[in-house]
């Protein structure tokens, strides 16, 4: 059985921390929800991390979609939200809502996720009277990078602390069911998990929150251009996928590999009637 968002809020409610990852593609959602992740973000990092962006704000609905559609497959019992892409639902709330359509409709998530507070206030609203799961995202807006010129703690003053604190309660009162605070202070990232009551989601936001979110990617150590201060790699797998590949090269050059085990063999009698035709 599927969690819902319900199931989210209820989490909150009694105390229990909610684990949520970024998956991109049918094996590791497969792996992570059969590990008991309750959450899954098909974030658009992974215009970074799968496709070699730059930053997220190249990716399209499309590529979304796409991801999104291999994650929904691989994972059976987790909520999976869809990452709303750079400016595809800043311009109408009408087009807005045709996206987040999209993730439900074609994708086949649960819910979907928007950065911004009170400016998208309005939209979140929209989609949400629709029936359509919104996660909130504050602080840290990845796709607002060169406004934010560059990535960095927000809320540091009284006066952008404030704004988040309004970004939240505007968020809440637009029916999010949870929403994630990015690179926002330890004591602000507290504070704001106190004054809402849905569930707090922080990613470098301290531990006060009611729940994380890590990149699957930096969790294990597979990609090493940028390694954020938030991020713990429980393994290194960078490490491990490249000395199996040298291993592979080695053994391929010195014919170590194949070995019987990993071929096949056909009847001797069938051999030598191929053996005995003329050869042209």
């Amino acid at each position: 059985m599927r969690l819902t968002i319900s199931d989210i809020r209820g989490m909150k409610q009694h105390g229990e921390k909610i684990a949520m990852l970024t998956a991109y593609d049918y094996a590791t959602a497969k792996l992570i929800d059969e590990a008991g992740i309750p959450l899954i973000l098909v974030g658009d990092s992974l215009g970074m991390v799968m496709l070699g962006y730059e930053s997220t704000i190249p990716v399209t609905m499309d590529e979304m979609i796409h991801h999104t559609k291999a994650v929904v497959r691989g994972a059976k019992k987790a909520l999976v939200v869809g990452d709303m892409p750079f400016m595809t639902y800043n311009i109408s709330s009408d087009e807005a809502l045709r996206n987040a359509a999209r993730f439900i409709q074609e994708g086949g998530a649960q819910a979907v996720k928007l950065e911004g507070g009170e400016m998208v206030a309005d939209t979140v609203k929209r989609i949400v009277s629709c029936g359509i799961p919104v996660q909130g995202h504050i602080g840290l807006t990845p796709q607002s990078i060169h406004q934010l010129g560059g990535y960095k703690v927000i809320g540091k003053t009284p006066e952008v602390a404030i704004r988040l604190l309004n970004d939240a309660r505007a968020l809440e009162d637009a029916g999010v069911f949870s929403i994630v605070l990015e690179a926002v202070p330890a004591q602000l990232s507290k504070l704001i998990t106190e004054r809402v009551s849905v569930p707090t989601i922080g990613i470098g936001a301290g531990s006060h929150c009611d729940g994380q979110v890590q990149v699957i990617s930096d969790l294990l150590g597979l990609y090493t251009d940028f390694v954020p201060r938030h991020a713990k790699q429980y393994v290194r797998l960078n490490d491990i996928i490249t000395e199996a590949v040298k291993q592979y090269v080695a053994e391929v050059k010195s014919s170590e590999f194949p070995t019987s085990q990993q071929s096949f063999d056909m009847d001797q009698s069938v051999l030598k009637r191929i053996e005995a035709q003329p050869q042209s």
